[in-house]
């Protein structure tokens, strides 16, 4: 025992996950990247997954703490590359595109947060949201206010998350509660939550750059200056999610080639660099991201409620582009992965594509993992990950139970889940094979 907690923990249940890329195509049963153990015994000892055997030839000792679950889904805790946390205040927010959308609802929610109560109350909402979903492991935007990062990330340490976030970074056209002052004092502050939090415990602090209209071309070079200058920091930020908002930039920075080289110029573009959006993104652009090993973090859910575009995710993955998988919120509708899943399929079936479960699943959890370079920590059941997962219902409700009676394989229970399922399905989070 640790802490009045059992050091070895057997839990029994169905076990998902993925030891490779399934890619495009047909839902192949015997995809080499899919592995799936249904009855098994996923064993945790010290927090860290340790292996796994068949419950019909083994039943763990005495001196393992057993929970069963048998007869649930259990997957790898979802990874969210990209969501907000303060705009759980702004979710589901009526009508309007992407520029209007954060003049009218995000700005002013966020500007709360400079009240330490209100950032405070914010932050521990957010993180119990995002394990109430699932969730044990997101790339977050707070605000601009160092107060709603030190909550954040204190809320996150208190939970055993693992957590990248940082302050976010805008000195132009946003309100003046919103706005930093001069470079070299942003500078300094940055530097101070960096100290303060980046390598701390499961946290990394990224550089979080709103997007290139709300910085100058001088806090975009610090930016820049500070990811060369500190180790394994990550950046974050928004490239090409709206047309009016791609005009905009060529305005803003006209000698730049397009919106993706504007970051490029700062020298923002490198292995830990997730992008949001990237949907009106060219064939160049493409080139340039797989370059520098950055990622884009899909967002389906805001896209389509934004009325922001289709991405052409097939497109940036055959060009070298990594993509996993967010929930933006609150231009995204919801914290629920299985949600936001379902409405990638949708916008690839209006491209023309089918997006498998197994894509799907993948992109959600190991695929983000790698995304980050945190494939050895994070995503799979492999031995030496945190034991950072979620149990899962199969159906929940009449119409879920009818459709689950009648599948007829894995592939095609596991799509109905997706499409069907959401928070509700959820029975158990554990983070570091702590129950939360």
């Amino acid at each position: 025992m640790t802490n009045g907690r059992p050091e070895r923990i057997a839990l029994r249940g169905d076990l998902l996950d993925f030891t490779a890329d399934p890619g495009w195509g047909a839902p192949r049963p015997d995809h080499p990247g899919l592995r799936w153990r249904p009855d098994h015994w996923l064993l945790v000892q010290g927090g860290r997954i340790v292996g796994c055997e068949c419950a019909a030839a083994l039943t763990p000792g005495p001196d393992w703490h057993c929970v069963d679950h048998r007869g649930r889904l259990i997957l790898p805790g979802f990874v969210d590359t990209h969501v907000h946390s303060p705009q759980l205040d702004v979710i589901a927010s009526y009508g309007s595109e992407l520029l209007d959308w954060l003049n009218t609802y995000t700005f002013p929610a966020e500007q709360r947060f400079a009240d330490p109560a209100v950032a405070e109350a914010g932050a521990q909402t957010f993180v119990d949201a995002l394990l109430r979903h699932g969730i044990t492991a997101a790339v977050v935007f707070p605000t601009v206010h160092a107060v709603s990062v030190d909550t954040l990330f204190a809320a996150a340490q208190a939970r055993g998350m693992r957590l990248i976030a940082g302050k976010v970074l805008m000195d132009r056209h946003a309100p003046a509660g919103l706005c930093d002052g001069d470079v070299a004092s942003t500078e300094a502050l940055s530097r101070a939550l960096i100290a303060r939090w980046h390598g701390r415990g499961r946290l990394a602090y990224a550089l979080t750059v709103r997007f290139a209209p709300t910085s100058t071309p001088a806090q975009l070079a610090m930016a820049g200056r500070l990811l060369a200058e500190v180790p394994d920091l990550y950046l974050q930020t928004h490239v090409a999610e709206n047309r009016a908002e791609v005009a905009w930039v060529a305005e803003l920075f006209p000698a730049a080639r397009s919106y993706l080289s504007v970051y490029e110029q700062a020298g923002l573009l490198g292995p830990r660099s997730v992008l949001a959006h990237g949907i009106w993104l060219d064939e160049a652009d493409r080139r340039l991201l797989a370059e520098r090993g950055a990622q884009i973090a899909h967002s389906p859910s805001s896209n389509l409620f934004l009325g922001s575009g289709l991405l052409d995710w097939p497109a940036l993955e055959a060009a070298g582009v990594r993509v996993s998988i967010a929930t933006d919120v609150g231009g995204g509708t919801s914290l629920s992965l299985q949600r936001t899943l379902s409405d990638a399929y949708k916008i690839q079936a209006l491209r023309g594509v089918r997006l498998t479960a197994w894509k799907a699943l993948y992109a959600a959890t190991r695929g983000a993992a790698e995304a980050l370079q945190l494939g050895a920590e994070i995503g799979s059941f492999d031995p030496g990950c945190s034991a950072d997962l979620a149990v899962w219902r199969w159906a929940e409700g009449p119409v879920a139970l009818h459709r689950d009676r009648l599948v007829r394989d894995l592939h095609e229970r596991l799509f109905a889940w997706i499409t069907l399922a959401d928070e509700r399905n959820l029975e158990r989070v554990y983070v570091a094979g702590q129950v939360r």
